[in-house]
C-alpha cells in the first residue's frame, strides 16, 4: 500500500492548478487522469478580465489576474517553459456608441485598470470603429501547460493514467485501491455527474465549439481579436476561432450550425478566404451564479469537490485551488460565494 496525502481526480485546469498547490507545500499526491481530452484542453487559454458584451468586469478579478501570473512563475520554476503569452484582447467595436460606452466605462474605478482608452487600428481585418484593448488581458499556452504538467507529474510519479473507479473507493477507512490516503479533492468537470458523492452538485453542461482555420492573407499575430469569438494564431499556420455557447444541444458529436455560426462570425471582421481545418466541442461545467462550487462531503470529511469552473476556468482554477488547500489544511473558511453550501 502507498500513503499520500491526496489523491486529485481529474486532469483540466481545476485539478493541475490543485496539484501545483500541494507541489508548492510538499504535500505527497497522486493525480488520476483518464487520457481523454477535458473541456479544459481544448479551450482557447483566454485571461481576460472583462466580460466583453457589456464591458464591465467581475468578482476578485485583478486578484486573481496577479495570483495566475505568480503561479505561472512558481509553475516555471519546475517545469522549465513560461506558458504565459502575452498577446493582449483587443475588441472589434460595431459601432460608435460601443466606443463611447467603452470610454465612459474606461473611467470607472474598478474598469480603468483593464479598459485602454487609446483605440487601435488593425490591418486585415474590417474594424471601421476600431479596437479597443483589454489591458492585462494575455492568453495561456494551452498545449505547452498540459503537456509540460504532465510530462512534470509522470517524471515524480504523482500521475495515474486511469480512470477512477469509485466502487473501489473505501472513505471511511481512507482507502483506495493499493493507496492510503488523507483527502481526495474531484476536479472532474462535467464528468462530476457520474460521481456517487458529489452528483447533485448544482453543475449545468454549456457546449462549446471551436474551429481551426487556415487564412488565405496574415493578420496581426502579437494579439487576440474579439468580436463575436476569439481569434488568434495556434501555429503550423493555423488560427483558433471561438467559442460558441450551447445549455440545449449537449449531444456528444458536432452541431453544423454551431460550425455555421462561427463561419459566418469570422466572415463578418476576417475579409478574404479562409478554410475550415479542425472543428473541436467540449462541455463547460457552468454555474447560475457563475462561481465555482467549492466544499466538503456532508458525511464524508475527506472528500472533497472542485467544480464548477465555467468559462474561465484558468483564473478561477488557479485562485480557488489556493483557498481549498487552506481550508483543507488549516480550516480557513471559504467564501460564502463559492461554497458548495450556499445551494442546501
Amino acid at each position: 500500500m502507498k500513503n499520500v496525502d491526496y489523491i486529485i481526480v481529474g486532469d483540466g485546469y481545476a485539478g493541475l492548478f490543485m496539484a501545483h498547490q500541494l507541489i508548492k507545500n510538499n504535500k505527497s499526491f497522486v493525480i488520476f487522469s483518464e487520457g481523454r481530452k477535458s473541456a479544459s484542453q481544448i479551450s482557447a487559454g483566454i485571461i481576460n478580465p472583462v466580460v466583453l458584451k457589456k464591458f464591465t468586469t467581475f468578482w476578485k478579478a485583478q486578484e486573481q489576474i496577479d495570483f495566475l501570473k505568480d503561479s505561472l512563475k512558481e509553475i516555471e520554476s519546475y517545469t522549465g517553459e513560461n506558458y504565459l503569452i502575452n498577446a493582449p484582447i483587443h475588441r472589434i467595436f460595431h459601432d460608435e456608441n460601443e466606443q463611447n460606452l467603452w470610454l465612459k466605462k474606461s473611467g470607472n474605478e474598478e474598469l480603468s485598470a483593464f479598459l485602454d482608452q487609446n483605440f487601435d487600428s488593425l490591418n486585415g481585418v474590417k474594424n471601421d470603429f476600431q479596437t479597443g484593448k483589454v489591458n492585462q488581458s494575455a492568453r495561456l499556452n494551452v498545449n505547452g501547460f498540459f503537456s509540460g504538467l504532465f510530462n512534470y507529474l509522470e517524471k515524480n510519479n504523482h500521475l495515474v493514467k486511469e480512470r477512477f473507479n469509485y466502487t473501489q473507493l473505501n472513505p471511511s477507512e481512507s482507502v483506495y485501491k493499493d493507496f492510503f490516503f488523507k483527502n481526495i479533492i474531484f476536479c472532474e468537470g462535467m464528468g462530476v455527474k457520474d460521481n456517487p458523492y458529489f452528483s447533485e452538485i448544482a453543475v449545468v453542461p454549456n457546449k462549446g465549439h471551436h474551429i481551426k482555420v487556415k487564412l488565405s492573407q496574415p493578420i496581426p499575430e502579437n494579439i487576440t481579436i474579439k468580436k463575436k469569438h476569439f481569434l488568434f494564431p495556434t501555429g503550423n499556420g493555423l488560427y483558433f476561432y471561438g467559442g460558441t455557447y450551447d445549455r440545449d444541444q449537449l449531444h456528444h458529436h458536432i452541431d453544423d450550425s454551431a460550425v455555421t455560426q462561427l463561419v459566418n462570425g469570422l466572415s463578418e471582421f476576417y475579409p478574404c478566404d479562409f478554410e475550415v481545418e479542425e472543428v473541436h466541442f467540449g462541455f463547460r461545467p457552468t454555474v447560475k451564479d457563475r462561481r465555482p462550487i467549492i466544499g466538503r462531503h456532508e458525511t464524508l470529511n475527506n472528500l472533497y469537490v472542485f467544480n464548477g469552473m465555467g468559462a474561465r476556468g484558468i483564473l478561477n482554477g488557479c485562485y480557488f485551488s489556493r483557498d481549498l488547500f487552506h481550508f483543507i489544511e488549516n480550516d480557513i473558511p471559504l467564501h460564502e460565494e463559492v461554497s458548495s453550501k450556499r445551494f442546501q
